[in-house]
């Protein structure tokens, strides 16, 4: 991991750096992310410290933003024609009744691993544009 990046005369600490990096290696290590994400991540991760880090950040979290699966989304897509065709009849009604679980406890996205962790990089999007 990262002992601290110095960027712009901010250094930021080891700790919350950390805490991104973790997030963006389960991103990575997720089975359920598309390419364009991984590839997002990857470049954020080389960007580090460099003067595109803050251009490699926006993109990646644009990409997140755009690839992260709203609940209601979910359980729309699961009991779709498109969602039954590509889940099988029997998985597509499993995930819309676990979608509709964890929505009633507050999700608000889709609890994949992918999902799980563009969701927590996304909450440190201030961390990234510093």
């Amino acid at each position: 991991m990262y002992n601290g990046i110095k960027k712009e005369g901010q250094s930021y600490g080891k700790n919350e750096l950390n805490e991104v990096l973790k997030d963006v290696q389960a991103l990575l290590d997720a089975s359920s992310c598309c390419q364009e994400a991984k590839d997002a991540a990857l470049a954020w991760k080389e960007a580090l410290g460099t003067t595109e880090e803050k251009v490699k950040a926006q993109a990646l979290l644009k990409e997140l933003e755009e690839d992260i699966m709203p609940i209601d989304d979910l359980i729309g897509f699961a009991m779709s024609d498109a969602g039954k065709a590509c889940f099988g009849e029997k998985m597509a009604q499993d995930i819309s009744t676990h979608a509709q679980e964890i929505k009633a406890k507050g999700a608000l996205y889709c609890d994949c691993p992918a999902c799980q962790a563009a969701e927590a990089i996304l909450k440190k999007k201030d961390l990234l544009l510093k």
